[in-house]
This record gives structure tokens, C-alpha cells and sequence, in this order.
């Protein structure tokens, strides 16, 4: 399949879940089911699509069906079931032999499900679906055909969802990876002298919270063989993950592309008066600019 599984930039969820072994053993949890260990999985994750400025999902086939799965570390957007829609066509078109569409009998083609694993530190329910319905514009025909595709979003935060957590254990032990991540993070973030220090040394305080959240999960037995085995390069995705200067970055891309013109002005003002992501993120709450977390 040309355009699958090539220069594809790994985020730490996707580097560990790229495994049919853990990928069936999450599918089994999410759906509470139990799947064979001997049902064929096929990863095809595109290479050439994003639903964001960053690389965070997976696709694969498993038992007829072709299954999206995205982890969101910010916000969910409600166009999310837009995004998913032009990204599963790109798939059909990859999975399917390109002359079916012209042969005159009914063929099938794989179920698509898509599935989104919310790990993102603003509120957001246990569980949510956004319909690609909800954002067709109103029509006023006595009939209603929609189209309809279904975003099944579950969030895998601490404390949350645990009768999945529960069933899977990798999925448990990343989220809580995630969370002794973050907590070591704003650690380092809440010294007074973070504000007033440089890129280098700001970089050099990351160094020191990633590294020392590695080593409290692998003393805690907390995902240890494949922190023990790929430190290095988990290391080096959580900088790109989590460097504050990429978060402001694709906040600001996110503000730009969803919000009116007046709010893309209040944006950048705040921007100039240097204030931090989290100052940026509630002054835009306030505004409804990212009021994405109702239920």
C-alpha cells in the first residue's frame, strides 16, 4: 500500500499501541468484548493525513473492519466527525481496488468505526458521540436522509473510565504514564524563575521532569519494559509532545483556524502580553473560543 506506515512521525501513544497484540487487547476493552489472539490485525495508518498539526492515530483492519483510532491530548473539536470522513476516504481508496466503483454488482468494504481516546487536562465527560449530522446545514424537505458517521470519543484520564482501564492494562499504564508526565511537567513550569529563563534553559528543565517521570514509572513498574527498552526515543517524542513552545504553537494554529476574526485578534493581543498557554487557554474559555467541553 503506497502512503501507509511510511514517514510516519510517532507520538508516544502511537509508537506503543503500533502492535496488533495491544491494539487487540485495547479494541477488546473499549468494546468489552474478548477477541481471539489468532484474529489478523493490519495497520495502515496513513502517513500523508493529519487531523491536527500532529501525528496521533491509528488505523488498522481487524475482522472486517477498519477502525480509527485517535488519541487527543487537547480539546476535541466537534468537526472531529468532518475530519474523520475525509481521512477514511483516503483509506477506502487505499484498501479498495480502484475499479470496483465501476463494476455494476454490489460490492462491501470494511465497517468503518472511529474511536477517540481523550487525555487532554480540560473537563470532559467519560464518555461523548459527535455525529457528522450535527454540523450538515438545515434543510426543510419532509424527508432526512443524512449521511451519518459516529465519533465514539471515551476519556482515558486518570480516575476515568476505569471499567476499560481496567480490562486493559497498557492502556491503564499509559494514562497514568501521562499523568506522572504532566505532574513532573508543571512542576518545573510552576518555578518563579520559569517566566524569566531561556529557551536552553527551559529545555534543560523538561530534560529533567521527562526524565525523572521515566524513571518513577519504571520503579513503579509502570509500562518498565517499554520505557526500559525505548527511553531514548520516548524522550524525544515527549519533547515534541509536550514542549510548551509547540503547545503554544498548535493552540494558536487551533484559535486561528476555529475562531471568529474579532477572537483571532483578542488571541494574538494575549500573545503580546505574554501571557502563559494556560492563561491564553481560560482567557479563550471566557470567550467560548474552545467551549468544547460541555456534555
Amino acid at each position: 500500500m503506497e502512503n501507509v506506515n511510511e514517514k510516519h512521525k510517532d507520538t508516544v501513544f502511537t509508537f506503543l499501541f503500533n502492535d496488533p497484540a495491544l491494539l487487540r487487547e485495547l479494541y477488546s476493552a473499549i468494546e468489552g468484548i474478548t477477541l481471539p489472539p489468532d484474529v489478523p490485525i493490519d495497520i495502515n495508518t496513513l502517513s500523508d493525513v493529519l487531523f491536527r498539526r500532529q501525528r496521533n492515530d491509528i488505523s488498522f483492519l481487524l475482522d472486517n473492519r477498519l477502525i480509527v483510532l485517535i488519541e487527543h491530548q487537547s480539546t476535541v473539536n466537534d468537526n472531529m466527525p468532518l475530519r474523520c470522513l475525509m481521512y477514511v476516504e483516503k483509506l477506502y481508496e487505499l484498501i479498495t481496488d480502484p475499479d470496483d466503483k465501476f463494476r455494476r454488482k454490489l460490492g462491501t468494504i470494511p465497517k468503518p468505526e472511529f474511536i477517540v481516546l481523550y487525555n487532554g487536562m480540560e473537563q470532559y465527560p467519560d464518555y461523548k458521540e459527535l455525529r457528522l449530522s450535527d454540523i450538515f446545514t438545515k434543510t426543510y424537505t419532509k424527508i432526512d436522509l443524512p449521511m451519518e458517521l459516529v465519533v465514539q470519543v471515551y476519556n482515558i484520564n486518570k480516575g476515568r473510565n476505569q471499567e476499560i482501564l481496567g480490562k486493559s492494562h497498557t492502556l491503564d499504564s499509559y494514562s497514568r504514564f501521562i499523568d506522572k508526565i504532566r505532574e513532573y511537567q508543571n512542576e518545573c513550569k510552576n518555578e518563579d524563575q520559569w517566566k524569566n529563563l531561556d529557551k536552553d534553559d527551559r529545555k534543560e528543565l523538561l530534560d529533567k521532569a521527562f526524565k525523572s517521570a521515566i524513571e518513577y514509572c519504571i520503579k513503579n513498574n509502570i509500562l518498565k519494559d517499554f520505557l526500559k527498552k525505548h527511553g531514548s526515543e520516548v524522550l524525544s517524542m515527549l519533547y515534541a509532545e509536550y514542549d510548551p513552545e509547540v503547545e503554544m504553537r498548535i493552540v494558536r494554529e487551533e484559535a486561528l483556524e476555529e475562531a471568529h476574526e474579532e477572537d483571532r485578534l483578542h488571541f494574538l493581543e494575549l500573545i503580546d502580553q505574554g501571557l502563559t498557554i494556560e492563561e491564553i487557554k481560560e482567557r479563550l474559555n471566557q470567550k467560548g473560543v474552545f467551549d468544547e467541553t460541555r456534555d
